[in-house]
């Protein structure tokens, strides 16, 4: 039983430690999904820093996570990849900026009515590039 666990915690998937980790992946795809791991990781940061008071803190892990969601998606972009013809990291994308925005949601519900401004432009910016994701996975096929 221990060693299920142990071999569980050793075998999860850690963030990066920074977006310069990010980058520094060449095959896009993966860099996407890192990117997007790292966006959650900075959310949750951002949580912590604030519930310990710290806006500062809390400001610029929020601009990471726009930060991560934007690289994502610039990185799928660049592939070249026709999102109706190869849909798998597209895909992915799509679910894990829903699943962004939920946690964005919850977050700011959370927040005191004066700082949920900080999480408004990060929550606009992942939704707009969650509908683009979206849009190029369920459009129409040309003929």
């Amino acid at each position: 039983m221990t060693l299920s666990v142990l071999a569980a915690l050793l075998l999860a998937p850690t963030a990066p430690a920074d977006l310069s980790a990010v980058l520094a992946e060449r095959n896009l795809e993966k860099r996407s999904r890192k990117a997007l791991d790292y966006a959650a990781h900075a959310l949750k940061a951002a949580r912590q820093a604030y519930r310990q008071g710290q806006l500062e803190l809390t400001e610029q892990k929020l601009q990471q996570v726009r930060e991560s969601v934007e690289l994502a998606f610039r990185s799928l972009q660049e592939t070249g990849k026709n999102p109706l013809r190869h849909p798998k990291h597209f895909k992915h994308a799509e679910i894990k900026t829903r699943e962004l925005l939920k946690h964005l949601d919850h977050f700011r519900d959370q927040m005191a009515y004066d700082d949920r401004p900080l999480v408004e432009p990060v929550r606009q910016s992942a939704e707009t590039i969650h509908e683009e994701l979206l849009l190029s996975i369920m459009g129409k096929k040309k003929k």
